[in-house]
């Protein structure tokens, strides 16, 4: 009978989600043992679970996240996209109209993965838990942590019995996502309270899920049609992602004063006249509705500076949404959370399992990729009213005026499209923004005219019904 690994060489994940499963992944290859805490009973397959109710709203996945994921999991791209899930080039198959203007579709520089949040869980969920090494506790809440403010040493357990327990580790990993109990869980340790910025700018999301006119249903494009800040009043915006079997997700979104109804009569009048352009309305009317509406206004940005934090326990990391939660319109979330589970394993594998100060420089590693979609997520937001307390600091108007004259750049220069798309997509940093050339073309604005509509082909007119 083979003997139990010691709690030092055990790793403890809590939250069994998208980033959850890709940490325990990650450091399947340095512990003994890891074990997964849901409080969720899992699905066995694609099907929509409750502690996670944004999964009827649109998700993508980066080609930033996506090469994080393939180096966790070498082949996951082909798994999703034998399960139904699509690769889409940017901005070849993007129909988008940003604040200044429509993109023009340049050749591809990066691209997306298209598929429905739960295909997607479920088939990262299959080949992780396929690993003998990663064992899952569903059904079980975490009460609190064990250890004191110089090292975490475990977590305090409820069955689904109602009975407690105990689970000793070396490494606790919290990726319990929004809800996260961590600055709770911290002060019980005797640790200060965090640095905690929010940008909320009052959204609201409501979506709906269509079976697309039969022509359509395979490799039509993302339409997306942005919200423009500096218009004043609400920001609207909605997407039309194309994913499995068919089908068009469709989300909607408001700020304050401009939020999407909930019924179905308002959200296709919401597409069709309070959006920028009414191309998501004259797409839809033409699909077939598969769903009724789903609503919701957790949206908020929100960020917990722990990497700043003057003393930070040993054996605890804060990953995914537990550190810092976007607004879910700019599709950054899965892609950080797959870049920083490959930062997790990265570090334990260069540190070695147990150094000392290994878990502060896992946190301070991941607030990278976490700082670049931050930035990117309330370069916009800030700007709404109420979004927050004090309104944009200096720096969010300089960037912001700065982004803004390159996103007008990018409707009619191929080359600063790709700069642009090399951030978005998370796969270089915004330093590559800055340098003399792309500095140059900002201002010289675009070279080519503006569209003065949504660059979709008549062949895609006609398979979506909008054309004879």
């Amino acid at each position: 009978m083979s003997e139990r690994p010691s709690p030092a060489r055990v790793a403890v994940v809590l939250g069994g989600s998208h980033t959850g499963m890709l940490a325990a992944q990650a450091l399947a290859g340095s512990a003994d043992r890891v074990v997964v805490v849901e409080r969720d009973v899992l699905p066995s397959g694609p099907d929509p679970r409750k502690g996670l109710p944004q999964s009827r709203h649109v998700h993508l996945l980066w080609s930033g996240g996506v090469r994080a994921l393939e180096e966790l999991l070498p082949g996951i791209g082909a798994d999703l996209r034998a399960a139904g899930a699509r690769r889409a080039p940017i901005t070849t198959d993007m129909v988008a109209l940003s604040p200044r203007g429509w993109f023009r579709r340049w050749p591809e520089s990066h691209h997306i993965v298209l598929a429905g949040r739960d295909l997607l869980d479920a088939t990262v969920r299959s080949r992780v838990l396929a690993d003998e090494r990663i064992e899952l506790l569903d059904g079980t809440e975490v009460v609190d942590l064990l250890g004191d403010a110089r090292a975490v040493t475990g977590v305090r357990l409820r069955g689904r019995d109602g009975q407690e327990s105990t689970l000793e580790a070396g490494l606790v990993v919290d990726a319990t996502g929004r809800g996260s109990a961590a600055p709770r869980w911290l002060a019980a340790l005797g640790l200060p309270a965090p640095v905690r910025r929010e940008v909320d700018s009052g959204l609201a999301y409501a979506s709906r899920l269509y079976l697309a006119p039969e022509p359509a249903r395979d490799g039509f494009p993302v339409v997306n049609v942005q919200a423009d800040p500096r218009a004043g009043g609400p920001g609207r915006a909605g997407v039309l992602l194309p994913i499995e079997h068919g089908r068009w997700l469709v989300t909607l979104s408001g700020t304050r004063g401009g939020e999407p109804g909930t019924s179905d009569e308002e959200f296709a009048r919401f597409a069709r006249e309070e959006l920028r352009h009414p191309v998501i309305g004259e797409l839809i009317e033409r699909a077939e509705p598969l769903t009724g509406v789903a609503f919701t206004r957790t949206t908020a940005n929100r960020r917990h500076s722990y990497e700043r934090m003057p003393d930070w326990p040993e054996n605890l990391t804060v990953l995914g949404d537990a550190l810092a939660a976007y607004n879910p319109v700019y599709g950054h979330g899965l892609s950080v959370g797959a870049q920083s589970a490959l930062i997790l394993r990265e570090t334990v594998r260069r540190y070695g399992w147990g150094a000392a100060g290994l878990a502060r420089r896992v946190q301070k590693a991941v607030a990278r990729p976490v700082g670049a979609a931050w930035d990117l997520a309330i370069g916009q937001d800030v700007f709404y009213p109420g979004a927050t307390e004090t309104g944009p600091t200096l720096r969010d108007r300089l960037v912001a005026g700065y982004v803004d004259r390159l996103m007008h750049t990018a409707t009619g220069n191929g080359r600063i499209a790709r700069r642009v798309t090399d951030v978005t997509s998370l796969e270089r940093r915004a330093e590559v923004l800055l340098g003399p050339s792309v500095l140059l073309a900002a201002a010289v604005g675009p070279l080519k005219p503006q569209l003065t509509g949504p660059p979709l082909t008549a062949e895609e007119m006609k398979k979506a019904g909008l054309l004879p």
